[in-house]
């Protein structure tokens, strides 16, 4: 039942909305109608004072006239509101100086509704200023034009049905106006929710794209070179050759496990095939080293000397790939003979990357300035992208360029301070 009375509220709040003429003249024609009944009543009947007692007054032509030009300027009180409270609180007072010898004026009920509807619809400064104004302007016209005191009910009538019109049409326009605002911030957060999911979604398709790229171009770069390898040598040298393939085979495994890693990260938080092995680090550069150096490329390895503490674990994760992603780089690009060195630097505030190599490249490399990732000229360029993503999410900086003895370097500076913990050196 509650339900039902909520769908009918809503449907007559839809029809005052689209057909607000015809909800005016309705309101007109009520109150033309309340009017006459005003005019003919007396103030006491026969069952007491709180029933009227209607015919106990004549009901003039003039007050009909008067009445019908009141409640008809109504009709407008939405489109003109302040210049129907003008004609109504105009033709009451003519009300009351035609009908001197009764002061009642039943036609002040115009000018209560136009006045409500001027507070409604307008700031509240404007709204007590014309009120006070009705409000003292009927009234004395009443006290003036009238034969009885300037106390008597009827006055002092008017002065309260003015006033309480001007404070109940200041209480409506405030309730819509907070209405309105709750609305309005109900929209706007909606909005910001659904830019929020659109930001966050893009944000996390980029971290995906990267993860996936660090680990497939990486171990694809390998399976390609080694691949070359035991074509080359498949019919002299056919132990080279196996041992080539049996590079391919490891590192055709170790890309599908990382990207079961990888992927793993999309599954839900209680699947139990998600896989449970931490991300990469510094702790396993080693490994990652070691499958270079089986692929061809000589890399030296400098590393701070001693036990470290443990990294934050984005900082652990990034430096990885940046290693990862220049070393991929190197083999790619540099040209066969060239040789690569990894130096990590620690210091208390923040891990420094270093890559660089000897090669010559088979082609130029363009590079940009300081916090920019350097682009091969023959390659797409996504890796460094990618890498210059990372290290700017946590702040850090990007320095790639060619090297003034030859060859080309990477410097990576990430920030300790703020980044969680998590990862082992």
């Amino acid at each position: 039942m509650a339900a039902q009375d909520v769908t009918r509220v809503a449907r007559l709040r839809q029809w005052h909305r689209t057909h607000q003429l015809a909800f005016d003249a309705a309101v007109a024609v009520v109150a033309f109608v309340a009017i006459l009944c005003g005019a003919v009543a007396g103030p006491h009947g026969p069952h007491g004072a709180h029933f009227p007692r209607f015919g106990a007054r004549e009901l003039t032509a003039t007050t009909v006239v008067l009445a019908a030009l009141a409640c008809g300027a109504l009709v407008l009180r939405r489109r003109l509101p302040r210049t129907v409270l003008a004609v109504t609180g105009a033709l009451t007072v003519v009300e009351l100086a035609a009908r001197s010898d009764d002061p009642r004026a039943p036609v002040a009920g115009a000018a209560v509704l136009a006045l409500f509807t001027v507070a409604s619809r307008t700031d509240r400064p404007t709204t007590w200023r014309i009120g006070a104004l009705t409000c003292v302007g009927l009234t004395a016209a009443a006290m003036l034009l009238g034969h009885r005191a300037w106390y008597a009910q009827e006055n002092l009538a008017i002065f309260a049905w003015t006033g309480m019109a001007a404070a109940a049409g200041d209480a409506v326009r405030s309730r819509r106006a907070y209405v309105d605002a709750i609305r309005e911030r109900a929209e706007r957060a909606e909005r910001t929710r659904e830019e929020e999911a659109r930001r966050r979604v893009a944000e996390e398709r980029l971290r995906i794209a990267r993860e996936l790229h660090d680990v497939v171009a990486h171990h694809i770069a390998l399976v390609n070179v080694q691949a070359g390898v035991a074509s080359h040598v498949m019919d002299n040298r056919p132990d080279q050759a196996k041992q080539a393939l049996a590079h391919v085979r490891e590192a055709s495994r170790s890309a599908l496990e990382e990207l079961r890693a990888t992927v793993g990260l999309l599954r839900q938080s209680d699947d139990p095939t998600a896989p449970t092995e931490p991300a990469p680090g510094l702790g396993v550069l080693d490994q990652l080293v070691d499958g270079f150096v089986r692929a061809g490329l000589p890399v030296a390895l400098d590393l701070p000397p001693g036990p470290q503490p443990a990294l934050p674990a984005s900082v652990d994760l990034t430096a990885y790939r940046v290693v990862q992603e220049a070393l991929t780089n190197v083999r790619k690009h540099a040209g066969d003979g060239a040789r690569a060195t990894v130096r990590i630097l620690r210091t208390e505030d923040a891990l420094t990357v270093t890559v660089q190599d000897d090669g010559r490249g088979p082609a130029p490399r363009a590079a940009d300035g300081p916090g920019e990732g350097a682009v091969p000229a023959s390659g797409g360029g996504h890796g460094l992208i990618g890498m210059r993503e990372r290290v700017q999410a946590l702040r850090g900086t990007v320095v790639t360029g060619p090297r003034a003895a030859g060859g080309f370097q990477v410097r990576v500076t990430l920030p300790l301070a703020g980044a969680r913990t998590g990862g082992t050196t």
